[in-house]
C-alpha cells in the first residue's frame, strides 16, 4: 500500500518538478524531478523484492540485490546533478521564479515525512533492508524538498539565482552519502530463514 501511495505521489511530483523546472531554467527543480523518478525506480524494485518475498524460502540474496539496485539509483541521482549544478553556476545561469515548483516543495515537505515513517515500520516486520533502504530514499525526498523549497524561495524573494544550483549540489550531497550508505548496509537479521 505504502509503495503504490509512493509511486504515485512520485509520478505526480516527478512530472510537475520537472515540466516547472524545465520552463524555469531551475536545476534543484530537475533534480527534484529526477529524484522522484528515482523514488519510483526504487519503488518498483522495492515491489520485485516483496515479489519474491511471496515465493518464499530465503530472501537475502534478494535482498542484497534490490538494496544494491536503490544504491546504484542515488550514484546516478548525485553523478548528473552534480554536473549540471555546478554547469550552472560556472555559466551563471539565472533560473526564473516557479510558483508550481514553489508549492510542489511545500507539498512534499508535508507528504512525504509521513510515507517514510511508514515504510521504516514496515522494514523490520518485514525483514527487509531493501524496505528500510527504500524508507531512506523517501526520508531524502523530504529533505530534498525542504532544500529545494529555500532554493526556490531564496531565489523568487530574494533574487539569490546561484541558492538554485547549490539547493541542487545540497540533493546530490544527500544524494551520495545515500549511495554510501546502502551500498553498505548490512542485512536485516530474519531476511533469510535459517
Amino acid at each position: 500500500m505504502y509503495n503504490d501511495l509512493t509511486i504515485g505521489w512520485n509520478l505526480v511530483e516527478g512530472v510537475v518538478a520537472l515540466s516547472a523546472g524545465i520552463v524555469a531554467g531551475s536545476i534543484s527543480l530537475i533534480a527534484f524531478g529526477l529524484d522522484s523518478g528515482v523514488e519510483v525506480s526504487t519503488s518498483l524494485v522495492l515491489a520485485w523484492r516483496l515479489a519474491q518475498e511471496r515465493r518464499g524460502g530465503c530472501m537475502a540474496s534478494y535482498d542484497r540485490r534490490a538494496t544494491r539496485l536503490i544504491a546504484a539509483c542515488f550514484a546516478v541521482l548525485a553523478i548528473y546533478v552534480s554536473y549540471e549544478a555546478i554547469a550552472q553556476l560556472v555559466e551563471q545561469r539565472a533560473p526564473d521564479v516557479s510558483v508550481p515548483g514553489i508549492v510542489l516543495a511545500a507539498a512534499s515537505v508535508i507528504v512525504m515525512p509521513l510515507l517514510a515513517r511508514a515504510k521504516k515500520r514496515l522494514g523490520p516486520v518485514l525483514g527487509s533492508q531493501a524496505v528500510v533502504s527504500e524508507s531512506r530514499q523517501t526520508e531524502l525526498c523530504a529533505w530534498l524538498s525542504a532544500v529545494v523549497l529555500v532554493g526556490l524561495g531564496l531565489n523568487a524573494a530574494l533574487g539569490w539565482w546561484w541558492a538554485d544550483p547549490v539547493a541542487a549540489l545540497a540533493v546530490a550531497g544527500f544524494a551520495t552519502f545515500e549511495t554510501i550508505r546502502t551500498w553498505r548496509a548490512d542485512s536485516l537479521e530474519d531476511t533469510c530463514c535459517s
